[in-house]
């Protein structure tokens, strides 16, 4: 029986990665990695030759099977991820569960995570924190999420793409309201950059400035507020009569939630 290891990789800086990291890429028969291409760079910078098998989201279940069956029987498997700790937010996920299932050896090789990364130079509270990963495209899933997330005391993580960047942080003020923020941006890398902000005042600086790179988003988790002067339920009429008169149903919410001190999330909720 063979056994698989789990090996973070560099999140950017390619000198940040372990020892131990290089020697077990070195030693195990074949490399699993989420993008060939990209694993590859790493590979030839470490001046390792190693078969690498593409692991993806769309990978067959026969590709699976055949990586467990190869485990099983003797060679030694490593699966990395594009950078960063692989099987988190990451189709290596279900690699683990399957070693799980067929009982091979695990074991893990650590090495940099953007969410810890960020959370430790974020300047928010690290006590407590929750890792959201990425909002979904569809809009009832990433509602749904939002109006969750937005309940929750302690810190928030979000992953973003530069393309969705702005998106993103006009919803998280529609549904968490202006909270603190911390914008992570190129971790690692030459331009790397924390802005400690608000998300109005994010929104309105990544409406001036050119968005490039990955970002990771922390944010201030929910504060305890003042009991409001009415119920959540004579807060709901007041909701209702707006959309009676024609409001639309999130403008409603804003509206009354300005008025009685209730969060916005909470009366769509």
């Amino acid at each position: 029986m063979g056994i698989l290891y789990v090996v973070g990789t560099p999140i950017g800086n390619l000198e940040d990665i372990t020892y131990r990291a290089v020697r077990i890429l070195k030693e195990v028969d074949f490399i699993c990695a989420e993008d060939t291409r990209v694993s590859i760079k790493l590979l030839n910078h470490l001046n390792i030759k190693k078969q690498l098998i593409s692991y993806h989201d769309h990978s067959t279940r026969k590709i699976t099977d055949s990586i467990i069956e190869r485990i099983v029987c003797g060679e030694n498997c490593a699966v990395i991820t594009d950078a960063g700790m692989p099987c988190i937010s990451d189709p290596g996920e279900e690699l683990v569960k399957l070693a799980h299932k067929n009982n091979i050896t695990i074991q893990v090789i650590p090495g940099a995570s953007a969410v810890i990364s960020a959370l430790a130079i974020s300047g928010q509270d690290t006590a407590l924190f929750s890792f959201e990963g990425f909002l979904s495209t569809s809009k009832k899933q990433r509602i749904d999420h939002l109006l969750n997330a937005s309940t929750k005391p302690n810190t928030l993580i979000f992953y973003e793409a530069p393309h969705k960047l702005l998106r993103t942080l006009q919803d998280l003020l529609e549904f968490l309201g202006d909270r603190s923020i911390s914008v992570c941006h190129e971790l690692t890398k030459i331009h790397e950059s924390v802005l400690l902000t608000t998300i109005s005042e994010a929104i309105n600086y990544y409406e001036k400035n050119t968005i490039k790179g990955e970002f990771v988003l922390v944010v201030e988790g929910k504060k305890e507020e003042k009991q409001p002067q009415i119920t959540l339920d004579e807060a709901k009429l007041l909701v209702e009569e707006l959309i009676q008169d024609g409001a639309k149903r999130t403008e409603a919410c804003k509206i009354i939630a300005e008025k009685t001190g209730f969060h916005k999330a909470e009366l769509y909720k």
